[in-house]
Order: C-alpha cells, then sequence, then structure tokens
C-alpha cells in the first residue's frame, strides 16, 4: 500500500473512532504518517486526560493495526 493510501486509511479509520472521543468530550486531529508511526494530537477532555495512553494504546492502536498492518505504533504530539 502507498503512503497516500495508508494516510488515507488512517483518516477512514480515525473518523470512525471520533464519535466515541466526542461523547467523552475529546477529539483527535491527525498530524502526519512517517515511517510506520501515526502522530495525532488529541484535543479537548483528552488533553491530559489520566486515561489518554490506555485510549491511545488500546482504543486508537488497536483500530489501525486492524485496518493497517503497517502501522507501528501511535505518538500523541501533545
Amino acid at each position: 500500500m502507498s503512503n497516500d493510501n495508508i494516510i488515507d486509511k488512517i483518516i477512514e479509520v480515525l473518523d470512525t473512532i471520533k464519535p466515541y472521543l466526542y461523547a467523552d468530550g475529546g477529539d483527535l486531529e491527525f498530524v502526519k504518517y512517517e515511517d510506520g508511526y501515526v502522530y495525532i494530537k488529541l484535543l479537548g477532555m483528552c488533553q491530559g486526560c489520566s486515561l489518554a495512553d490506555v485510549t491511545i494504546e488500546n482504543g486508537i492502536f488497536e483500530s489501525l493495526k486492524q485496518e493497517i498492518p503497517e502501522i507501528k505504533g501511535v505518538i500523541n504530539t501533545l
């Protein structure tokens, strides 16, 4: 899969996750995809939340990895 296709798929997957974040007053922004890593910025109530790491690892990363095997990890750019 080309980088452009991966980025399109990343955005598609992130868009399916956003409603769950909205429900808790949060949001996320896609920043970039580089060397197998997805860079995001958590927004709203997700910023500084004590469960942000769990959300990134168990929610966002797992969802992306299921759809895009090339993904190595998700990094919150704060």
